[in-house]
């Protein structure tokens, strides 16, 4: 058996070479995440590294930790403000608060989550240079409308995502 797989190996050595160039060539450039949440439409992603999303585009970005997932972990969420743009926040009564950017209603943001567990309100005002206001459609979505993710700065950006499935 031992032989057997030497033999193969031998035989496919240039695929396997070519193989692991392929993937550090991809990885550079490219990654694959996976949606395990409801907040977004789609499982699968790609994520075109160093090129920055515009407004509209979904971005991947590193969240900076806090509640359910931890530091470093990679959320991909629609960029919905810019720097400059204008984020509002107003009460909707029983602790629930709209969002709007630029006047657009982007989301409500809700006193607890599904667990329970109390949830600050994220940022409003003007989106401050080299921050962006992230958010997905999901009334659960973990996003700008909280604390917990509030403006995602320019260095938190990996790329550009693009939903594959």
């Amino acid at each position: 058996m031992r032989n057997r797989i030497y033999r193969h190996l031998a035989r496919q050595a240039h695929s396997y070479l070519w193989l692991v160039v392929a993937m550090v060539a991809f990885g550079r450039h490219y990654a694959v995440t996976v949606n395990l949440s409801e907040s977004l439409p789609g499982t699968l992603f790609l994520i075109q590294k160093g090129v920055h999303p515009a407004q509209g585009d979904l971005a991947a970005f590193l969240y900076n930790g806090g509640g359910p997932y931890p530091r470093g972990a990679w959320f991909v969420k629609q960029l919905i403000g810019s720097p400059g743009g204008t984020v509002s926040a107003v009460n909707a009564g029983d602790g629930l608060r709209d969002y709007y950017v630029n006047e657009k209603f982007v989301g409500r943001a809700k006193p607890l989550s599904r667990t329970g567990k109390p949830l600050m309100p994220g940022p409003a005002g003007i989106i401050p240079p080299h921050r962006y206001y992230m958010a997905a459609p999901h009334p659960d979505s973990l996003d700008s409308r909280y604390a917990l993710v509030g403006w995602v700065s320019d260095d938190q950006i990996i790329g550009k995502a693009y939903r594959i499935y």
